[in-house]
């Protein structure tokens, strides 16, 4: 097992991660973020947080997505559905997707559809904790990227955070 972020460089890693969002969408007006269930809400909680310190006004336009009935293998192994809180619509808004590790691609490419659900956003940008960059399936690219591994598929990257693991830390296993 390999240490990736350790605790204070997760910490850091969400401010950048919330820094480069801001860089590249100054005012948010129409911009909301979606973190995509079950893992990746831990991401999006923090950088949403982080967001409304550095923004005047405060307020996110925040939302929860479950893509478990929009995944290619669904039929394949059993995926517990998760809840999906988007209470506004995402008509002609940027939408920042908001995941923790980018793999082969199939999750994005499932919280793409599942999206058109609540309306067609003018543009979607992805933002990851862990871009696996050699792994992909999909041309999938991430905007934003906490770090960028090279690993072989055997290998595992697990992401701990302390609301669920008690401790904060990205691993290789």
């Amino acid at each position: 097992m390999k240490t990736i972020l350790s605790g204070q460089q997760l910490s850091l890693t969400v401010k950048r991660l919330a820094h480069q969002i801001l860089e590249n969408n100054a005012s948010l007006q129409d911009t909301v973020v979606i973190g995509l269930q079950p893992r990746g809400i831990f991401l999006s909680d923090r950088i949403v947080t982080e967001l409304e310190t550095l923004v005047t006004g405060g307020k996110i336009a925040y939302g929860k997505l479950d893509i478990t009935f929009y995944r290619d293998d669904v039929r394949k192994s059993l995926h517990i559905a998760n809840s999906t809180d988007i209470p506004f619509s995402l008509e002609n808004k940027h939408v920042i997707l908001i995941d923790d590790v980018l793999y082969t691609g199939r999750t994005i490419r499932a919280a793409l559809d599942a999206l058109l659900a609540f309306g067609r956003p003018s543009k979607v940008s992805l933002c990851v904790l862990i871009d696996r960059r050699f792994s992909r399936e999909l041309p999938i690219q991430p905007d934003f990227t906490g770090k960028t591994i090279d690993t072989i598929i055997s290998q595992k990257v697990k992401v701990c955070w302390k609301e669920r693991d008690e401790v904060d830390e990205v691993v290789l296993i």
